[in-house]
């Protein structure tokens, strides 16, 4: 996500927002609202509270950027304000999250994504559909720790290094909860009735 086409980089974008270009920030807002919502509403499982949140990230992020080193990945950094912002919040909510940290359960083998939504066939778009929202749904019913390291490494695509900077956590802990994160996932799709094996 750090460049588009001929576009200015994230990093850049950064320092030139630094420097004091409203321009440069806005144009960071634009690239990083999606994500920074998707994050958060998967950790706080409330629309409502995760678009409050992604405002408060942005502000703070706003407010932080004589912090930011252009050397490293602006999207981790950001991601981590939106991580800690999120916890913040459910703490102050009296909803204590669940560690990293946290004992878990084996489970099956790794899941793949779901079948093209595009494909042709009409019942291979009702197919895809209908695992999507398995898919999803089986996502909403893991711990939070496992729906945020599952969705920075897969939606976001941040490596094992950039998930361990963004949670705070050891990366042979981060390795080791996103194993476990995708063997729970495959257990609860099985258990929907769908074969995770079947969608690559």
């Amino acid at each position: 996500m750090s460049k588009r086409g001929d576009e200015r980089s994230d990093e850049a974008l950064a320092v030139a927002a630094l420097a004091g270009s409203e321009d440069a920030f806005r144009e960071l807002v634009e690239r990083f609202e999606g994500p920074v919502f998707g994050l958060l509403v998967r950790i706080v499982r409330r629309a409502e509270l995760a678009e409050e949140l992604a405002q408060e990230t942005f502000v703070k992020a706003w407010r932080a950027l004589d912090r930011f080193d252009p050397a490293r990945k602006f999207s981790s950094w950001l991601f981590k304000i939106a991580h800690n912002t999120a916890l913040d919040a459910l703490r102050r909510r009296g909803e204590e999250p669940l560690s990293l940290d946290a004992p878990a359960e084996p489970g099956g083998a790794a899941p793949e994504l779901p079948a093209d939504p595009a494909a042709e066939s009409p019942l291979a778009r009702a197919l895809a559909r209908d695992a999507g929202r398995a898919l999803e749904r089986a996502i909403g019913e893991l711990r939070p720790a496992y729906r945020e390291v599952l969705l920075l490494r897969f939606a976001q695509e941040l490596s094992y290094d950039e998930i361990a900077e963004v949670t705070g956590a050891p990366l042979g802990t981060v390795k080791v909860h996103l194993f476990r994160a995708r063997q729970e996932l495959a257990r609860r799709l099985r258990a929907a009735g769908w074969e995770p094996e079947e969608w690559s």
